[in-house]
């Protein structure tokens, strides 16, 4: 059987998209609503990182930056040991809709995960993303 590899999720936002780039990719913007605190360089192979007030970190490398229409970084698995090197892409793409912005966030390598750790790496992000992208509308409008 084979394995869902692709998390797709679509908001649209009330915001022009040099709003939403800057919340994207700026540590300020990433550390409000993307955890609460971030850093990022932000260039192809540029480190990045997240950390929540709970202590978990996530560390990105970023991988692609076409500003302002898209974003992307690979990120480690949810649920394998710090040291595996399997590794997830994350994209952003962001198109104008008029005065606002079409967001599509891509999240793609789960296939490559055994069946248990599948479940967990798959089942938790999609809904983290849901929950995750709420939270990015609400730094937005609030800003």
């Amino acid at each position: 059987m084979a394995f869902p590899d692709r998390i797709e999720r679509v908001v649209e936002l009330g915001h022009p998209p040099s709003k939403v780039w800057a919340a994207l990719t700026t540590a300020e913007g990433l550390g409000t609503w993307f955890g609460q605190e971030a850093s990022i360089d932000l260039r192809p192979g540029g480190a990045g990182e997240l950390k929540w007030d709970n202590g978990f970190r996530q560390y990105l490398r970023v991988e692609r930056v076409e500003e302002p229409r898209v974003f992307g970084f690979t990120w480690r698995i949810y649920g394998l040991p710090d040291d595996d090197p399997r590794r997830t892409y994350v994209e952003f793409t962001l198109e104008p809709d008029g005065e606002g912005t079409r967001l599509t966030v891509v999240e793609t390598g789960f296939a490559q995960l055994p069946d248990d750790t599948h479940r967990e790496a798959f089942g938790g992000n999609s809904g983290g993303w849901a929950r995750e992208l709420d939270e990015l509308a609400g730094y937005l409008d609030a800003a």
